[in-house]
């Protein structure tokens, strides 16, 4: 074994070993400490720029620009809020780890993105999107059950946000969502213009308004303005979803380019 692969073997181990802490913690309370990503990030930095730098200075500008487009595109969607705090750090560290496809130590069975970060992150979304079936399943039974309108009082919200609420989200008890902090409220309640309590969908919820979203919820159930449930998501550990996509990444590849190659064949 060289040098090269060494430091290959390091970097995935590092960048493996904390993410799976993170994913664990985020699992657990859905909050990771920032002292994770504070030793992460110089310690992958410093592994990183050094193997370049010894053994492939042609390769920096690789490293800076899979970084640099890592950063913005997390942090764009950090502030959109499809992404929360700590996933936009994680991708971000994981582009100071892992800039490229460690080649010197694996071989990917597929087609690798040249910013491998990129890779991790639609493999990740693609397994999290398999969070769908289980969603439209439990809104058919809820249907089925209750035998009338997922969307009665928000008829006027657009086909869209309900399609995305539908696929994201599910009916909870009030008194569920108060309890259960992973529970995300993708509806809100407002006073309309003309005094009346109304309710509206919410496309992504942000982790620093469902307090006060939560409080409007459960002020209005005890006025009796709301019934007895609401549309929340889980919440999702995207986390986890990163860590196995790094693992796939690593192993075989990019799902998406397999898939299409497997169909276009």
């Amino acid at each position: 074994m060289n040098y090269p692969q060494i430091f290959d073997g390091v970097r995935v181990v590092l960048c493996l070993s904390f993410l799976m802490y993170a994913s664990w913690s985020d699992y657990k309370t859905r909050e990771v400490s920032n002292m994770v990503w504070a030793i992460l990030a110089p310690s992958a930095l410093a592994l990183t720029i050094f193997q370049f730098f010894m053994f492939a200075p042609e390769s920096l500008y690789i490293y800076a620009l899979s970084f640099i487009l890592t950063s913005v595109f997390a942090l764009i969607l950090f502030y959109v809020g499809a992404f929360g705090g700590a996933d936009a750090k994680a991708l971000m560290c994981l582009s100071l780890a892992l800039p490229s496809y460690p080649t010197h130590l694996l071989q990917p069975y597929g087609l690798v993105s040249p910013l491998f970060p990129i890779t991790v992150f639609t493999n990740a979304v693609l397994l999290a999107a398999l969070s769908v079936v289980y969603a439209l399943l439990r809104n058919l039974l809820w249907k089925s059950r209750n035998r009338k309108g997922l969307f009665e009082g928000l008829e006027k919200e657009s086909t869209g946000h309900k399609i995305l609420t539908l696929l994201c989200g599910y009916k909870v008890k009030i008194t569920e969502l108060g309890k259960k902090e992973h529970l995300y409220p993708l509806e809100d309640v407002y006073v309309a213009d003309t005094g009346e309590s109304r309710r509206k969908l919410l496309v992504f919820p942000k982790d620093e308004e469902r307090g006060e979203i939560v409080a409007r919820i459960l002020g209005a159930a005890d006025e009796g303005k709301l019934e007895n449930e609401v549309w929340a998501t889980p919440g999702l550990p995207m986390l986890i979803f990163i860590t196995v996509g790094l693992v796939i990444a690593l192993a075989y590849g990019d799902i998406v380019w397999i898939l299409l190659r497997s169909v276009l064949k």
